[in-house]
């Protein structure tokens, strides 16, 4: 399948001759439809079934991509296939006669990566609280964490040393997330400048909770999306943008960067995302070298 798909590029540079940016999309789709494959122990293009095609679909559906990436793919895929019938690869062309898959029409809304960040540089960091929601929004971006795993994050589950998080996710599973320096850098300043600040005003009910409200009290999920407003606002975006929506972005990000498909579902702690089994616990090491490779806001240590 590494020789079609090669055979295939040359194909869409020398023949098609599309445009570069185009190519590097379908390239990106492609390789990550393969892992697939490979996991299913596919290595030959006439063991392919119209049903992994629709499971490979819904996977995609569900991390979720937005609705023109997951259009961009599945056109990618039947441009593969036409194409390994008419080299002689295959006998028939699978994808011929079935229609596209149906997209939900209400797919969450994402950030661009030039959105995320203007949110992020239109924090005042002068002031205590600045300096909190920056820290909190380059979590919330780095991790994908939903807003309950940010309210519950208590201080002895992040490990600085070894760029990780410590979560209790849904169903009380346990999951480990990379984080890249940005993330870091403001992590640490928030609980040594800001973080005692807030703490003193409230010393009882802080307990070790990472991110806590003016009062020193845990932040709710009202206040973080009251925080995320007037921030969003002052940016000048008009999206309707929640949590969840930093969150569909990170995921959206890296899977557009070239990400492993398994390696950001770990990452985002799906368990049930379709009746296949690629998703198995992936290494530590791995996950980190996946979200330094691909995550939009890492970058080297100075």
């Amino acid at each position: 399948m590494n020789y079609i798909l090669k055979d295939f590029i040359n194909h869409l540079r020398v023949e098609r001759n599309l445009a570069k940016n185009t190519i590097e999309s379908y390239t990106i789709d492609l390789e990550r439809y393969l892992v697939f494959l490979k996991e299913h122990q596919i290595t030959k293009p006439e063991n392919i079934q119209i049903s992994h095609l629709y499971d490979y679909i819904s996977i995609l559906n569900e991390i979720p991509l937005m609705a023109s990436s997951i259009s961009r793919n599945f056109s990618s895929i039947r441009m593969l296939h036409e194409f390994m019938m008419n080299e002689g690869y295959v006998n028939k062309d699978i994808t011929e006669n079935i229609v596209s898959p149906k997209i939900p029409k209400r797919l969450p809304k994402i950030l661009t990566i030039a959105e995320v960040e203007k949110i992020l540089f239109i924090i005042d960091t002068s002031k205590t609280l600045g300096i909190r929601d920056r820290a909190m929004f380059e979590l919330l971006y780095a991790c994908g964490l939903r807003i309950s795993e940010l309210l519950r994050l208590k201080i002895f589950s992040i490990f600085f040393d070894e760029g990780i998080v410590r979560i209790f996710g849904k169903g009380n599973k346990e999951r480990i997330i990379p984080f890249g320096n940005e993330a870091k850098e403001w992590l640490e300043k928030y609980i040594k400048i800001s973080r005692p600040e807030l703490q003193e005003k409230n010393i009882e009910k802080a307990e070790d909770f990472v991110f806590l409200n003016i009062r020193g009290g845990t932040l709710s999920r009202m206040g973080v999306w009251k925080i995320i407003q007037k921030h969003v606002q002052s940016a000048g975006i008009y999206k309707n943008v929640s949590p969840h929506t930093f969150r569909h972005s990170f995921a959206t990000h890296l899977l557009e960067g070239g990400a492993d498909l398994r390696a950001v579902q770990e990452m985002l702690g799906h368990s049930d995302i379709s009746t296949t089994q690629i998703y198995t616990h992936l290494d530590r090491d791995f996950l980190k070298e996946i979200h330094k490779t691909f995550h939009p806001r890492e970058r080297e240590e100075k």
